[in-house]
């Protein structure tokens, strides 16, 4: 894995994540999608829910 920020999101893309927010929230999920200012979407594990986070309440991303 690089040390770069969209580089390891690219090479966790469609695998488990757990993310945690500035607020002390977490979600855990697929992670389906991001753009370059690394907002992020999030599916659960069974594909019912999918959540969108802004990237600038990200705080951790742990694949």
């Amino acid at each position: 894995m690089s040390g770069r920020p969209l580089d390891v999101l690219e090479e966790t893309l469609h695998e488990p994540v757990t993310v945690q927010l500035k607020g002390g929230e977490e979600y855990t999920g697929v992670l389906a999608g991001y753009d370059q200012h690394m907002n992020l979407v999030i599916e659960d594990p069974g594909g019912d829910n999918t959540t969108v986070i802004r990237g600038d309440n990200v705080v951790t991303i742990k694949p």
